[in-house]
């Protein structure tokens, strides 16, 4: 098998945004009374914002409208989307800029493949939007993961089939959204908070393309 493509998830892959995520929510939490843990944030990992509210307001015991509920999931996208304004170049997490350089060498194609729909402005703020041939994010997909949409959407961008691609991924439902979309799953992070990948990398720091393919053993 011929690996052509690599398909990156934004969150916890290429950049740390997570902590702004739970700065955002334990905000709006407080805001309406009750506190949202560091433990109750782990839920919200790669689930889109609506079904990241419900489980919020879960949290809280509480439900609204939908009108009441788009607000609310409003309100905490601004707050968001104002710290990740304060994002720059230093701020990619360690070897993720190499590592994309280096499959450039070789060849590979490259797509991100995020339910963010602020996928741009980090990228831009990142100032690395250019090393992605496709970008695949939250506005152009209406299926969360589990669900593979994302990355067969980048796939078909790339022109690559599904087994042609690895996805690099930290979250649960992302290693699961590779798999159900026939694709290899290299999962970023601790084995214990993760199941079901083909490989494992702690980061991307000193790993190059021929590391992870070694670990897939292709």
């Amino acid at each position: 098998m011929t690996i052509k493509g690599c398909i990156f998830d934004l969150d916890g892959v290429i950049v740390d945004t997570a902590k702004y995520h739970y700065i955002a929510w334990r905000e709006l939490a407080h805001e309406l009374g009750f506190l949202f843990t560091e433990k109750d944030n782990e839920r919200l990992k790669g689930v889109s914002r609506m079904k990241s509210l419900e489980i919020l307001l879960e949290v809280g015991g509480m439900s609204f409208s939908e009108s009441r509920k788009k607000a609310l999931a409003e309100k905490k996208n601004k707050r968001y989307v104002e710290l990740i304004n304060q994002l720059t170049p230093e701020d990619i997490l360690p070897g993720a800029r190499l590592f994309i350089e280096n499959l450039k060498t070789k060849n590979i194609k490259t797509a991100l493949g995020s339910a963010s729909k602020n996928a741009m402005t980090i990228l831009n703020k990142l100032e690395i939007t250019n090393l992605f041939e496709s970008i695949i994010d939250g506005t152009k997909v209406s299926k969360a993961k589990p669900d593979p949409e994302v990355f067969l959407k980048a796939a078909q961008e790339l022109d690559l089939n599904p087994e042609e691609c690895i996805v690099f991924e930290d979250a649960q439902a992302g290693i699961e959204a590779a798999k159900n979309g026939k694709m290899w799953a290299v999962a970023v992070g601790k084995p214990e908070n993760l199941s079901g990948y083909n490989a494992i990398i702690s980061s991307f720091s000193n790993i190059t393309f021929d590391d992870i393919k070694a670990k897939l053993k292709i």
